[in-house]
């Protein structure tokens, strides 16, 4: 499989999802805990025959030693994808911060960021990527003693 081929399947693979999300949101709606939707996103995945992984430990090695049970994503898709699910007023730039991180530490590329709690789904997805730049959550003032 080529490079052009893997990337277009993963493209392929982010719209089921997305699509899998926007099906559980228009039956339940904003409001609900997470978990909630979670245990109905799951259901739909299992609907669609993909395999994925509900709130695994994921281990990674810092330095010399390896970490077995340190951070646990939302969901893992086909191994491909992380989910993180949250029911949130809007999501925060610390959010995408918390999934480039399980994306550098997994050694996955892509990640989802779902926020149930808006009317329309479309208006509460983030894609994040392994290699986009997360957005900075304040700038230093030029005399701050951490400014470069």
């Amino acid at each position: 499989m080529t490079r052009q081929q893997n990337r277009f399947d993963g493209e392929r693979l982010t719209q089921t999802i997305i699509g899998a999300a926007i099906e559980v949101h228009t039956i339940l709606g904003p409001g609900l805990l997470e978990s909630a939707y979670q245990d109905c996103l799951c259901y739909e995945l299992e609907q669609l025959g993909l395999k994925f992984e509900c709130q695994p430990y994921v281990p990674f090695r810092y330095k010399t030693i390896h970490i077995d049970r340190v951070f646990r994503p939302d969901i893992i898709v086909e191994n491909l994808v992380i989910l993180e699910l949250k029911s949130v007023e809007k999501i925060l730039p610390i959010h995408e911060s918390q999934v480039q991180t399980y994306l550098k530490l997994s050694a996955l590329r892509t990640g989802l960021i779902f926020n149930f709690n808006t009317h329309l789904l479309k208006d509460g997805i983030r894609r994040v990527d392994l290699y986009s730049r997360p957005p900075k959550d304040v700038s230093l003032s030029p005399d701050s003693p951490h400014s470069p």
